[in-house]
């Protein structure tokens, strides 16, 4: 769906000139949570936070956040429990004494810190405990609406502190959607050069090439992400970073959203619950490689390699349901174009959703 009308951002105002924001610091390891307190006195960023984190991520990181923290600055907490236009004022409120934000959780608390930070011009730290979705280190933040997401443009994070024993704990679950996440950069960077040759939309090569190129790696690599294993969360958080980094250059989501985002998010909207984020899109990289006559098989492989489903069966959905996802992905965000704004029939769909399940 098109966010221009939600006024969940505040307007900062229009430029002919276009600043490029990219994380100053990015720290990733083993037992690095201990180095927070350290990265924001490197960046001087001042004495008071607000820790915004999550039910379940504050026993397993928000709070040692805090207590790390609270030896050197005023720390202040605010709980996530769902992310929400309420929640995002409420957030607003908890901050508005302190200098800058820590977001210690997953995906619903990285945007909301992400959209407190940029409607209060206070800079914000991303503290994943979860590799689940390239928002930790990207510009975009995506908020639940009755009609669906709303993909919102914020500021990417001025840090990122990455502890891969935090993350390797996590279930394998949300790493496989981190995986799945990644993977679709193929499918969106062939979708944003269509939109260049049908619609002369503008592109950045080197946003594509870098985000192609972290595509390709995770896919060589398919076979060595491993449930709770260091070196598996190690490799997918450097290319949830690096996709991020990507839009940062696009200065959009271009390079790591298309019709796979816009399939995954109208799914997301019919079978609400079912799939996570990245889930949903790793199948709808599968079909729209395949309508760009790529290798979707390859792409359906790796994702079986790692772990993620390939089938709306594996999501327990129905493909009836999938089927509608398809042909009312054209509502998402209509303003960008991609493969499946071409006119999809339902017979098409109906193929489509079939081919999934073919060896």
């Amino acid at each position: 769906m098109n966010a221009d009308r939600i006024k969940v951002l505040k307007q900062k105002g229009s430029e002919k000139s276009r600043w490029m924001q990219l994380p100053r610091d990015v720290v990733i390891g083993h037992g690095v949570l201990s180095h927070v307190p350290a990265v924001c006195s490197d960046l001087r960023l001042g004495r008071s936070a607000l820790v915004v984190t999550g039910p379940r991520t504050r026993e397993r990181a928000g709070a040692a956040v805090m207590d790390l923290l609270a030896t050197e600055y005023d720390v202040q907490s605010f709980v996530v429990g769902t992310i929400s236009m309420q929640v995002i004022r409420e957030a607003e409120q908890a901050a508005q004494g302190a200098d800058f934000l820590v977001g210690v959780g997953g995906g619903r608390v990285i945007d909301t810190a992400k959209i407190v930070s940029y409607n209060l011009d206070r800079q914000f730290v991303s503290v994943p405990t979860a590799a689940s979705h390239d928002g930790i280190a990207s510009a975009r933040a995506s908020v639940p609406m009755e009609e669906g997401s709303a993909s919102l443009e914020a500021h990417p994070p001025i840090a990122i502190v990455a502890d891969t024993e935090v993350i390797a704990q996590a279930p394998h679950r949300l790493l496989a959607a981190g995986c799945a996440d990644i993977m679709s950069n193929y499918t969106a960077c062939l979708d944003w050069e269509l939109a260049h040759r049908l619609r002369s939309e503008p592109v950045s090569e080197y946003a594509i090439a870098l985000s192609r190129m972290t595509a390709e790696l995770l896919m060589k690599n398919a076979a060595a992400i491993k449930p709770c294993q260091e070196e598996s969360a190690w490799f997918v958080i450097k290319a949830l970073v690096s996709s991020g980094v990507a839009m940062s250059i696009a200065g959009s989501s271009r390079p790591g959203s298309g019709g796979e985002h816009k399939f995954g998010h109208a799914l997301e909207r019919l079978a609400p619950g079912k799939a996570l984020h990245g889930e949903a899109c790793g199948i709808g990289t599968i079909i729209t490689m395949y309508l760009h006559g790529g290798n979707w098989r390859e792409i359906r492989e790796a994702l079986r390699r790692i772990g993620a489903p390939t089938t709306p069966e594996d999501l327990g959905i129905p493909d009836g349901i999938a089927v509608e996802a398809l042909l009312s992905a054209k509502d998402i965000r209509p303003e960008r174009f991609t493969i499946l704004d071409m006119g999809l029939s339902r017979e098409s769909a109906e193929h489509l959703v079939r081919m999934l399940y073919t060896e």
